[in-house]
């Protein structure tokens, strides 16, 4: 028989996943890293900035899914969701792992900024875990759709010679575009043009800002 968890157990789990996001090396993937296989990058100073640069950006990325997950699924109303969330954001532990292990290989630390980034993406997971759960599943699918093509944008900005920046945006890409299709085919509802265009907004804030810092 599975343990209930109080509210307040929740609350108390959510605060350690919270920490454990936000502490480098307090994630580890249950994957290999893709860029394993690549060998090392000979890279200009110029590219190296810019890799960096780009997967500074795929990190923060990665803390918001991590938020975004948790708080929809601390608000979610049907088990099954709940559990469809946790899911994807144990899968999204990999990706947050792959970026800070290449962030280090880059000499590069990521976003000062992760921890307010982490408490906005929060509460907007929780507020559409209130919605409901067909928007609620509605808002990661959109969430994964614009993330896929930031990957994509990356992929094209990368230089050619980056083959470990490469490999991990890919994989990263193929897995968000199944959590997209996963979500709508678990009963996700298309969200209105507004919100899908906010959400865009602040995405371009995030990554103007965490590019750099």
């Amino acid at each position: 028989m599975s343990r209930q968890y109080s509210f307040m157990d929740n609350i108390l789990g959510q605060a350690d996943r919270a920490m454990r996001t936000l502490s480098r090396a307090a994630n580890k993937a249950g994957r290999p890293s893709p860029a394993e296989d690549c060998g090392p990058a000979e890279l200009s100073e110029e590219d190296r900035k810019h890799s960096a640069g780009l997967m500074r950006i795929d990190h923060t990325g990665e803390v918001c899914a991590q938020a975004l997950y948790q708080g929809q699924a601390l608000t979610a109303k049907l088990s099954d969701v709940r559990e469809s969330m946790e899911q994807a954001a144990q899968e999204e532990v990999d990706h947050l792992a792959w970026c800070e292990g290449r962030l280090d290989q880059l000499n590069a630390a990521p976003s000062m900024f992760n921890p307010a980034w982490y408490a906005v993406s929060f509460a907007i997971g929780a507020l559409a875990g209130i919605a409901g759960d067909k928007w609620s599943l509605g808002f990661v699918a959109e969430t994964e759709n614009q993330v896929c093509r930031h990957l994509e944008d990356h992929l094209d900005a990368i230089s050619e010679e980056d083959l470990p920046s490469r490999a991990i945006l890919e994989k990263m890409k193929e897995d968000e575009q199944r959590h997209a299709t996963a979500a709508m085919d678990a009963g996700g509802a298309d969200l209105p043009l507004p919100v899908r265009l906010g959400m865009q907004a602040s995405s371009k804030v995030m990554t103007s800002t965490v590019y750099y810092l």
